[in-house]
């Protein structure tokens, strides 16, 4: 489907590259359709017994691509939409999942780590949900995870602010699990990688099974994506998208 997400496998561990630097890995639908595919492929395959994602370049991921995003509130988008199937695999998958997390981590960039099972991340991540900000709302089930994970009081400030997180903050608050060189980062989390890849693949399962309510995340997934898609058709997004097209900022004061 694309070139856009490298796809290695080695030694029982899959590794997916976002491989779209020029655009700071922003994830278009034909990348998704790769995403999903592979987790899919990773869930079928016994080989392959830990899943890594990674990105090229100084970012990890600057989130959906807004070309989609506008071409969905304007209603020209055709084709299959591949984002809600690599979320749901997310969310219903048994083969733990690492990433390596460096420079920006926009919107999914970071609601896609609250599914992985360990996180790396490098001093300069930069961490940020501004869903508000494009006047949409959180995905990925991260209105849970989230503040699950760091607290209300800090969620919101990240959901309603658009407050970034660093590195050092991310591990201090309980999202990554250790803050490490940039040029030692890919190193660390294939470490990790090969480490899990060596343990009993059905302990595993059972133990990330207990720890995750996948059929709750999945239909938290739903209501979310629901009201995101909704989201999307309201003036306010329109003014946000167009505000971002047009490089200024939104006025929202106007929108009713």
């Amino acid at each position: 489907m694309t070139d856009l997400v490298k796809v290695e496998i080695d030694a029982g561990v899959m590794t997916l590259t976002l491989a779209r630097p020029d655009k700071k890995n922003a994830l278009s639908n034909a990348m998704y359709g790769v995403l999903a595919d592979s987790l899919e492929r990773a869930e079928a395959d016994p080989a392959i017994r830990v899943v890594v994602f990674q990105g090229d370049g100084d970012s990890f991921s600057s989130g959906n691509d807004l070309k989609d995003f506008t071409a969905q509130a304007t209603g020209t988008f055709t084709g299959e939409r591949h984002v809600m199937r690599f979320l749901k695999n997310l969310a219903k998958a048994t083969r733990p999942l690492v990433a390596a997390v460096q420079g920006q981590a926009v919107g999914v960039g970071t609601t896609m780590l609250l599914h992985c099972d360990l996180v790396f991340v490098s001093p300069d991540a930069r961490l940020t949900v501004p869903f508000v900000n494009l006047a949409l709302a959180p995905e990925a089930a991260s209105s849970l995870l989230l503040p699950a994970r760091i607290g209300h009081a800090r969620a919101f400030a990240m959901f309603a602010l658009g407050e970034a997180v660093d590195g050092a903050t991310a591990v201090a608050w309980g999202i990554a699990n250790a803050c490490v060189p940039l040029e030692d980062l890919r190193t660390r989390a294939r470490t990790a990688a090969d480490q899990l890849a060596k343990r009993p693949l059905g302990a595993l399962t059972v133990t990330k099974s207990l720890m995750r309510d996948a059929e709750a995340i999945s239909a938290l997934m739903d209501r979310e994506g629901e009201l995101f898609a909704q989201r999307l058709q309201t003036a306010e997004a329109r003014e946000a998208f167009m505000a971002f097209a047009e490089r200024r900022a939104p006025d929202f004061s106007k929108v009713g």
